[in-house]
């Protein structure tokens, strides 16, 4: 696409992948503008059921792009405008009506486990390493690592996992609910599309409403999240998926949504 990702359909899944390894696949503000390029054109196109985030060689991605933040320090506006637009690249991932899956080999630090949190699903390899290194050279997170890892760990997880910058193995980074899945690192991309053609199988437009359910309730009272659910599924209810699958199971069949 431009050199610094690859973006291209496997079937039903829409796949960037970041092409930068010989610089650990650092985010730059290219980068994120090519990664929002690629996930508008994938939410376009009907064909397309998920997105999957992987990254080129040995590591998944080891932060933004320090050279480029270090040019901006002099400017406001410029600094400003880098951390702004990877705020609102990571947050349109995190809303998407696509569900998107993220695999993860190597390590994953700072920015890129920035990245990570905006994905709905991880798999990490077993050679995977997780961390955030914002403290330990004065910087402090600005692609929102501090609130979803705060939301996804809790609080106390999450500040020690900052204040310390230490790193997590893929055994422990699951067990406090960063990952997923672990799988061997020679089938990482394997496991992750066998998963992402899996949702290609499902309803899309039933997936893009758990997605805003699960997003949209995480704020509310006990009381609204089964209101925001019971009116979503009266909606839901008379469509065209529904009817299909509901035949489907009484054909004993695998359905086949059109949507």
């Amino acid at each position: 696409m431009s050199g610094v990702i690859d973006a291209f359909n496997e079937g039903s899944v829409g796949i960037i992948e970041l092409a930068r390894p010989e610089k650990f696949n650092c985010l730059s503000l290219e980068v994120h503008n090519r990664i929002s390029d690629a996930r508008t054109k994938f939410e376009s196109n009907r064909e397309v059921r998920s997105i999957l985030i992987r990254a080129q060689g040995k590591h998944f991605c080891t932060g933004a792009d320090l050279t480029e933040v270090k040019g901006k320090l002099n400017d406001p506006a410029a600094l400003d405008h880098f951390i702004a637009s990877g705020m609102k690249n990571l947050r349109a991932l995190e809303t998407s009506t696509l569900p998107v899956v993220v695999a993860v080999q190597g390590l994953c630090l700072a920015g890129g486990i920035e990245l990570m949190l905006a994905c709905d699903v991880c798999f990490a390899a077993e050679s995977a390493q997780f961390g955030d290194q914002h403290a330990q050279f004065g910087l402090i997170p600005g692609w929102g690592g501090s609130q979803r890892l705060t939301r996804l760990m809790g609080q106390r997880r999450a500040l020690d996992l900052m204040y310390s910058a230490r790193w997590l193995k893929a055994d422990e980074a699951r067990e406090v609910g960063l990952v997923n899945y672990i799988v061997p690192d020679a089938d990482l991309h394997e496991a992750t599309l066998d998963y992402c053609q899996t949702i290609g199988t499902r309803s899309r437009p039933g997936i893009a409403e758990m997605k805003r359910l699960a997003r949209e309730g995480a704020d509310m009272t006990i009381d609204q999240q089964m209101r925001l659910e019971r009116d979503a599924a009266v909606r839901a209810l008379p469509g065209n998926d529904v009817a299909e699958g509901l035949d489907a199971f009484e054909d004993r069949r695998k359905p086949a949504f059109k949507c």
